[in-house]
């Protein structure tokens, strides 16, 4: 099992980052809901959204986005 990161979308596929390399994963495998910034789950030949580390990293995001701006 491994996890990677959606980030982005070129034509038919997601690129998608796995620590430090990115791959072209074909948009038809992902689950139809799957969006720029989500956190995939690859075990074996299924794919599946981690819903609660996306939501985790989206949160860390905007923390350190917020104290970027932070006036």
């Amino acid at each position: 099992m491994k996890k990677g990161i959606i980030d982005r979308f070129e034509e038919d596929f997601a690129v998608v980052e796995f620590n430090d390399t990115m791959e072209d994963i074909q948009k038809a495998k992902l689950p139809k809901e799957a969006a720029v910034g989500d956190v995939l789950v690859f075990d074996g030949d299924k794919i599946t959204i981690d819903t609660k580390e996306t939501a985790k990293l989206k949160q860390e995001i905007e923390d350190l986005m917020d104290e970027l701006f932070d006036d």
